[in-house]
C-alpha cells in the first residue's frame, strides 16, 4: 500500500495568535499544508488524513479542502479533550478544568482508524521541503519494520520573534539515539543559541544540533505502544491543566524501551514555519521564490 501522510492541524495557534493552518501563504489561498501535501503526493503517498478540532471542522473543509479534495484522497480525525480518554481520568482533568487537547501523542492516538499503511505525521504550520518527502516517501516505500525522522539543524528553525520548542536530537550510527524535547529555545545576544528551563538554567546549544520539527516515520504497528505510552502519561498527568504528551517524547520512550529502532534521513531540504505572526511574511516570501523557481506551479490544485 502507499504511504500515507498525516497533518497535525489541530493547534490553537496561541503564540500565533490564530489558527495559523489556515493562514494564507500562497497567491491563490494556499496555507502552507497544500506545499506538504502536494510534495507528498509528488513523492508517491495514496492519502492524506488531517487531525483537526471540531470547532474549526466547517473552516478547514471551507479553507482548504475544498483545494486538495478531487485531487487528492483526504480523510479528517478529529482531536478533543474528550477523545479516547477513559472516565477516571477525564474527570481529574475537568476537576482541574482542562480546556485543550493532550498533545501531538494524543492528536496521532485519534487518527489510528484511519492509518492502516506506512505513515508519515507532520506539523500543518512548518514547511519542510520536497527533499524530504523524496526522502521519506522512499523509506516509507519499502514497509519498514523501522521509524524513521528528518532532522533539521537548528540554527536554521529559529524565529526572530520568541523562544521555540524543538526536540534536540543524538543521532549515532544513522540511527535516532535519543530525543528531548526543550520548550523556550532562542539565540540571544551574544550570538548562541539558549534553552531556559522551567527553573531559570541556560543551558547553551549547538547551532548545529539536529532536531526534530515533528517529521516522522512510523509503521503501523506503532500504535499499540503508543497507547501504551499514552496511557503511562495520563496516569500521571490527568489532572494537570497544561500538561501535553509530545511526539517527541514519545519516540525517546520507544527507543529507550527497545520497541522502535528510528532512522535519520539526512537530507539538504529547508525549513520554515509560522510559530508567530511575525514569520507569516518570511513564508510568504519563501514560497513565492520556490515558486518563481519552477518548484511549485502557480496554481497548486486544478
Amino acid at each position: 500500500m502507499k504511504p500515507i501522510i498525516v497533518v497535525l492541524a489541530a493547534g490553537m495557534g496561541s503564540r500565533y495568535g490564530g489558527l495559523k493552518q489556515m493562514d494564507k501563504i500562497g497567491k491563490n489561498g494556499e496555507v502552507l499544508l497544500d506545499y506538504s501535501v502536494f510534495d507528498a503526493k509528488r513523492a508517491g503517498f495514496g492519502k492524506a488524513v488531517f487531525i483537526v478540532r471540531r470547532d474549526i471542522e466547517s473552516d478547514f473543509r471551507k479553507f482548504v479542502l475544498c483545494r486538495i479534495d478531487g485531487n487528492f484522497p483526504c480523510e479528517l480525525a478529529f482531536q478533543e479533550m474528550d477523545s479516547l480518554i477513559p472516565p477516571d481520568a477525564l474527570s481529574k482533568s475537568k476537576e482541574a478544568n482542562r480546556s485543550k487537547p493532550w498533545g501531538t501523542a494524543h492528536a496521532l492516538l485519534c487518527a489510528r482508524n484511519l492509518i492502516d499503511a506506512p505513515f508519515t505525521v507532520i506539523n500543518a504550520d512548518d514547511f519542510y521541503g520536497r527533499e524530504a518527502f523524496n526522502a521519506m516517501g522512499s523509506f516509507l516505500a519499502g514497509g519498514p519494520n523501522q521509524g524513521a525522522i528528518v532532522p533539521y539543524h537548528l540554527e536554521n528553525t529559529l524565529s526572530p520573534k520568541g523562544t521555540v520548542t524543538r526536540g534536540v536530537c543524538e543521532i549515532n550510527n544513522g540511527c535516532l539515539a535519543s530525543v528531548e524535547e526543550l520548550t523556550a529555545i532562542t539565540r540571544e545576544r551574544d550570538g548562541k543559541i539558549y534553552n531556559t528551563g522551567p527553573d531559570g538554567a541556560k543551558r547553551c546549544l549547538p547551532d548545529a544540533a539536529p532536531v526534530s520539527m515533528n517529521f516522522w516515520g512510523f509503521p503501523p504497528a506503532v500504535f499499540n505502544d503508543l497507547q501504551r505510552y499514552f496511557d503511562d502519561f495520563l496516569a500521571v498527568s490527568a489532572g494537570q491543566p497544561k500538561a501535553e504528551c509530545y511526539l517527541p517524547m514519545a519516540a525517546n520512550w520507544l527507543i529507550k524501551n527497545g520497541l522502535l529502532s528510528i532512522r535519520s534521513l539526512e537530507t539538504d531540504s529547508p525549513w520554515f514555519g509560522v510559530t508567530y505572526k511575525e514569520d507569516r511574511e518570511t513564508a510568504i516570501n519563501r514560497i513565492a521564490e520556490f515558486t518563481t523557481a519552477g518548484v511549485y506551479p502557480e496554481t497548486l490544485w486544478n
